[in-house]
């Protein structure tokens, strides 16, 4: 899947530039990118390793989230059928 934009200013520094500075759990989150990369589509998101992948419910339906730590998810929406945007990581609990 195709990743439109990243709202997180580390995550896109990380995605741009290989950059790690600012961000918990780098390697993690290196791993859940690329699994979200060479994704097909948001069927195969839900196949192990799925990272906790789960649409969230509420005034943020439509958004969909990772875990990445206990607290921290990675949260985006779908642009389309191929791609994803919003990317952000959030502390949402």
């Amino acid at each position: 899947m195709e990743i439109e934009s990243i709202r997180h200013k580390a995550l896109r520094k990380l995605v741009e530039k290989g950059s790690v500075k600012g961000l918990i759990e780098a390697e993690r989150i290196i791993d859940m990118i690329a699994f979200i990369a060479s994704a097909s589509g948001l069927d195969e998101l839900v196949v192990p390793p799925n990272f906790g992948f789960h649409p969230l419910t509420g005034d943020r339906k439509g958004t969909y989230a990772m875990t990445v730590t206990k607290n921290w998810r990675l949260t985006f929406t779908m642009a389309d059928e191929n791609s994803i945007a919003d990317l952000d990581l959030e502390d949402y609990h």
